[in-house]
């Protein structure tokens, strides 16, 4: 299929005008639509974004999941692929996508797409960076985000689901304090949703001993952060320290209350 495919962008963004352009120029000469729903940035995102052909709409911050859905609802089209204000795909993702396209509709209703942590400077990920696989590429018909705060992820209803090769650079670091902040705020959400769902009682003493150890290795071996050097033992440590934290609010919610 030439021109631009039936298929809409959507982007969720706060203060991404540092790294949300190339993300927007990727895909914008082949799919119909890109929409960003800002949260509320002061930096300009919202201008950047429209110079660049991006449609902007506002929607105030109910958690990632909520605020995804809430793109999905937007969406021109039922098919849709989501990118992060600071994920650039690979140019060949567009003719792996096209091709999918090509006798109509895709074969399946939901597409994998990896997802390659990748530091500012470098020409292409590590060949052994850390990644994930997640459904990025999907139906609305069939599968929608999930409405929680802080779980990011597709969930499929009905339909089968497939993978596609090229990979998407996750640019995901600007440096230790935008990463403590974020986390900051994320372990706050994730330890409110813990107490929420009535399952604060699992993070006891013994939890609070070892979580900081376990993720600190979990992270910087099995995750493979060491592939960074000291700098990835730096922020496995800071990650570590973070679900540590998490445990920490999760008590002290409880603690406080009656």
């Amino acid at each position: 299929m030439s021109g631009k495919l039936p298929l809409s962008v959507f982007i969720i963004a706060l203060n991404e005008a540092d790294r949300i352009g190339p993300v927007i120029l990727s895909v914008r000469d082949w799919v119909d639509e890109v929409l960003v729903v800002d949260s509320g940035s002061t930096d300009g995102t919202q201008d950047l974004a429209r110079s660049l052909g991006a449609k902007v709409i506002h929607h105030d911050w109910p958690g990632y999941g909520p605020q995804k859905r809430f793109a999905e609802e937007q969406c021109r089209h039922d098919w849709l692929l989501n990118l992060d204000a600071d994920e650039v795909p690979e140019p060949a993702l567009e003719g792996a996508v096209r091709a999918l396209f090509s006798n109509g509709q895709p074969a399946l209703q939901g597409y994998r797409i990896q997802t390659v942590m990748t530091l500012a400077g470098q020409k292409q990920p590590h060949r052994f960076a850390p990644r994930h696989n997640y459904i990025r590429l999907y139906d609305r018909r069939h599968g929608r985000f999930a409405d929680s705060a802080t779980h990011d992820a597709v969930e499929m209803h009905s339909g089968r689901v497939g993978s596609l090769s090229p990979i998407i650079a996750h640019y995901s670091i600007r440096d230790h304090g935008d990463l403590i902040a974020k986390l900051n705020r994320y372990s706050t959400a994730q330890a409110e949703e813990i107490v929420t769902r009535g399952k604060g009682r699992r993070y006891g003493a013994f939890r609070a001993m070892t979580e900081f150890p376990i993720n600190l290795f979990r992270y910087f071996i099995l995750k493979g952060y060491w592939v960074f050097g000291l700098y990835g033992l730096e922020l496995a440590a800071i990650i570590a320290f973070f679900r540590f934290a998490r445990i920490a609010k999760v008590r002290e919610i409880l603690h406080r209350t009656p």
